[in-house]
């Protein structure tokens, strides 16, 4: 098989190799249990666990006991919104959520109404973003939590998580934030933002898969959750298991870096694609791009190419990888649900694809994308009867 550039940094990330270079000891003499208490090599992977708890702690700027490891984003939002639910009822069992959230979001709180909770799906503006002011009309004295992604998976577009934090605040409603795909690329504070729970995985920053964390305001207030998986009470008896301490040193390790490098890799990413926009709009003048440009992920661009089928498109495009949608969702055939969140009709729905770039691109990866989604539109559309009838 032809080699291809990898574009859907979205999905998932290559491991860094300094990643791997972190981890690797913690695979051989550096194998302690962090549960052990009666010998060196235990207390050795304890410290190694506190130790990463402590970095990604400070990412966040919150308290290390407030982060709680999981195996990735998805098990953090099962844990966020089904263990505060199920621990704090005497208010109400109302939840408020977006249409455009992740599957992992949607799938819980549909789980949630089969056991009697009343969820509010909201819908987005066209640019993809929550409208505030129906956020605030949205939440009731029996609403118990909201939660509102930071920035999508598909369109990459970004929410005023700031003021929806003051306003969850001021309600004195619990606010709960899907960080995937910001996590590590922007700027994230949990006091200033007022969030009281955050999700996040380590395979979307360049580091390991199967290892994420919950961060669990601990104070003012204090936030309280219902053991999912029992076993053992590990992680202050709010998720049993054994600690994966290798993957822990990772995800750190990938967090370190991240903010290490964040200012230098977001501009020249947003430059690559920029550039790519400049090029696929002045060549193909008809593209939709999807979501808002102003509030969006620096690496992210999605367009939708009328008259063009997203899937065919994707066979087309031989030596780039990249996708029509969200790596959860890609296994069916219907269109995207965030792309007729949007308003879009069935058909572009269809027609869209999703470039993100990441750390390990390079400037010529851009032109050489630009090049052939450009050749492979005009040629889906020169064999396109319909497309050459809109043309007569």
């Amino acid at each position: 098989m032809k080699p291809r550039i990898y574009l859907d940094n979205n999905a998932t990330t290559p491991t860094d190799t300094r990643v791997i270079d972190a981890m690797m000891p913690y695979y051989t003499e550096k194998f302690g249990n962090a549960a052990s208490r009666n010998h060196s090599f235990g207390w050795e992977a304890e410290e190694a666990v506190e130790n990463a708890r402590k970095a990604i702690a400070n990412e966040l700027n919150c308290r290390s006991r407030e982060i709680v490891f999981t195996s990735g984003a998805t098990e953090s939002v099962n844990l966020a919104i089904k263990g505060y639910c199920e621990r704090d009822r005497q208010r109400g069992k109302h939840i408020v959520t977006q249409v455009t959230e992740h599957k992992a979001v949607l799938d819980t709180s549909s789980e949630l109404e089969k056991r009697g909770w009343e969820v509010t799906y909201m819908p987005v503006r066209k640019d993809g973003l929550v409208d505030f002011d129906e956020l605030t009309y949205v939440i009731r004295e029996d609403t118990v939590l909201v939660s509102i992604m930071h920035a999508n998976n598909e369109i990459g577009t970004v929410n005023d998580i700031t003021a929806m934090g003051k306003l969850c605040r001021d309600r004195d409603v619990r606010f709960f934030v899907d960080a995937a795909q910001s996590f590590g690329k922007l700027d994230v504070d949990v006091d200033s933002m007022n969030i009281d729970m955050l999700a996040a995985s380590g395979h979307k920053i360049y580091g390991p898969k199967g290892i994420g964390f919950l961060y669990v305001r601990q104070r003012n207030p204090k936030v309280e959750l219902k053991l999912q998986v029992d076993g053992g009470g590990h992680e202050r008896g709010m998720r049993s298991g054994t600690l994966p301490v290798p993957l822990i040193i990772g995800l750190a390790e990938a967090t370190r870096l991240c903010a290490e490098e964040r200012q230098s890799e977001t501009e020249r990413l947003k430059q690559m694609r920029d550039s790519l926009l400049e090029k696929v709009t002045s060549d193909l003048p008809d593209t939709i791009v999807n979501g808002s440009l102003e509030h969006r992920l620096p690496h992210n661009i999605n367009f939708s190419f009328p008259d063009v089928e997203g899937e065919a498109l994707l066979m087309e495009l031989e030596s780039i990888a990249c996708s029509s949608g969200s790596a959860c969702t890609s296994a069916t055939l219907k269109p995207s649900y965030v792309m007729k969140a949007l308003g879009h009709s069935e058909e572009v729905a269809h027609s869209s694809i999703r470039i993100a770039f990441g750390r390990m691109n390079r400037d010529e990866d851009g032109e050489l994308a630009a090049k052939e989604i450009i050749n492979a539109v005009r040629s889906l559309r020169g064999k396109s009867p319909f497309h050459r009838m809109k043309r007569v």
